[in-house]
């Protein structure tokens, strides 16, 4: 637990004037989120195993890079700026995507108001961000038990609390998502490209 009660978690809300920023580019990107300890990354690397674009999880690629250089994990963790490091690394790989490729995200820019909030950090410092691109689609993948790895930290009520939110600010930034059951890998793979064919986006 990363010393944040639940209470003080579930309160933090979105600025509903900050709500109305007009998206300023709309994309052909397929997010893929979730909990952590959702499969989100092995989908991705299934989705890449069949051809399609994919882009990393900005968190691990911040993460594992700070570890490079010789930090701790607690260190990365133990204040805001590890937090802002992955923001600021998610808005790089996103500002230098084309738009127009269709293309699936491990996470996108809008998570990070959830686990701001599990930092007990105000999400609505960054929440006019979360406007420069729509997304085409968002799927939310249900979550297993939390597996530890290094990296992620999170115990499973805070990876629950993350879900939810992750759920609730992606609808109030206007968007309807696919909610993606706890399936075996191929048949999460096939429940993913088979919403996108219905939908044509594929």
């Amino acid at each position: 637990m990363l010393g944040i009660s639940q209470d003080d978690f579930r309160a933090i809300q979105l600025d509903p004037d900050l709500l109305t920023t007009p998206f300023r580019t709309q994309t052909n990107w397929h997010v893929i989120t979730g909990a952590p300890s959702s499969g989100i990354t092995t989908l991705i690397s299934q989705l890449a195993d069949k051809g399609f674009q994919t882009v990393p999880e900005s968190a691990r690629l911040y993460l594992e890079r700070e570890m490079a250089s010789g930090r701790t994990i607690d260190e990365i963790r133990e204040n805001e700026a590890g937090q802002r490091g992955i923001e600021d690394m998610q808005l790089r790989i996103e500002g230098e995507l084309r738009a127009a490729d269709l293309l699936f995200l491990d996470r996108a820019f809008p998570d990070c108001l959830a686990f701001r909030r599990a930092r007990g950090m105000n999400p609505n410092e960054m929440l006019a961000k979360c406007f420069h691109h729509r997304y085409a689609s968002i799927f939310v993948l249900d979550r297993f038990p939390v597996q530890q790895d290094g990296l992620r930290t999170q115990d499973d009520a805070l990876a629950g609390l993350i879900g939810e939110w992750l759920a609730r600010d992606y609808r109030a930034l206007g968007y309807s998502f696919v909610r993606v059951p706890a399936l075996s890998p191929q048949e999460r793979l096939a429940y993913v490209l088979d919403r996108l064919s219905e939908q044509g986006l594929i």
